[in-house]
């Protein structure tokens, strides 16, 4: 029989991990919230601790495209981003694959060497990858900030090889019978069931090429083919103390990736939970 005082500690828990919960969630909207306060808030009123501003400044989303050609940085970036995310989705499944389901010599310590990269820190590749850059002759064009992610990475084949293992052989074997080969295989057997997976590797990429700064620093000095993360530090250069159009800029920015995400959540939660990084 369940006491009363066991009731009151499971509510107890429960309150407990709530509170944690609306503290974490706090802790990731809050900013958001205040960036959007200060951004319509007019110049002097920033430091104005009222949350709502009386006499909203609309005009300040208005001024940061007068400040800079943000329309076209957001397209810009959006076409990277989507080539890359192709890519990345496309060679990285079939790596997985590969991996996963193909037998031939090697193939654990290939992965395992593969796997290794992700050890490398990121800057330690920029020099290398600058000067083939420079050697191609694509120094400050499209093509610099495409190519060098497009076929693929270590995380998301590792990501997609874990998925494919979890598919029961009978898919492929009964796909075998009746004929297919392994790109049939492939293609249109178990491709179709990793959706949930492709979802994760697609959703990721898309905000890692969308937020990255480093390597279109390096590369871009054009403002007709710079990304957004561009964008935003030269505003930040030129009107450092224009707060609210600062804090607009942010948020233009930040609107496409909450947009993606409330398209995908669904299908980028399930994948999740299905390709092993939960922790389940």
């Amino acid at each position: 029989m369940v006491t009363e005082r066991a009731i009151l500690g499971r509510t107890l828990r429960g309150l407990a991990i709530y509170a944690v919960l609306v503290l974490i969630a706090w802790c990731a909207v809050g900013p958001i919230l205040w960036a959007l306060s200060a951004s319509l808030k007019g110049r002097g009123a920033v430091s104005d601790p009222a949350p709502i501003p009386q006499h909203p400044q609309w005009s300040n989303y208005g001024r940061v495209f007068e400040l800079l050609p943000l329309g076209r940085m957001l397209l810009n970036t959006a076409i990277y981003a989507g080539c890359v995310t192709a890519g990345q989705v496309f060679f990285c499944s079939l790596a997985g694959y590969a991996f996963a389901r193909l037998r031939f010599p090697g193939r654990e310590a290939l992965f395992l060497a593969y796997l290794a990269t992700l050890m490398v820190p990121l800057t330690v590749t920029v020099l290398p990858q600058f000067l083939l850059m420079r050697a191609f002759g694509w120094v400050d064009t499209p093509w610099a900030i495409i190519v060098p992610g497009l076929f693929g990475s270590a995380f998301g084949t590792y990501l997609m090889r874990q998925f494919f293992r979890t598919l029961p052989a009978e898919l492929e074997e009964a796909a075998i019978l009746d004929g297919c080969g392994t790109w049939q295989v492939f293609w249109r057997v178990l491709l179709p069931h990793a959706r949930p997976a492709v979802m994760v590797l697609a959703v990721l990429t898309w905000i890692s090429v969308w937020n990255d700064f480093l390597w279109p620093l390096v590369m871009i000095q054009r403002n007709d083919i710079a990304t957004v993360t561009l964008g935003l530090v030269r505003l930040q250069g030129q009107y450092h103390t224009q707060w609210p159009i600062l804090m607009a800029a942010a948020l233009l920015v930040l609107a496409p990736l909450l947009v993606v995400y409330a398209l995908a959540q669904r299908a980028f939660v399930r994948g999740i939970a299905q390709s092993g990084l939960g922790g389940r």
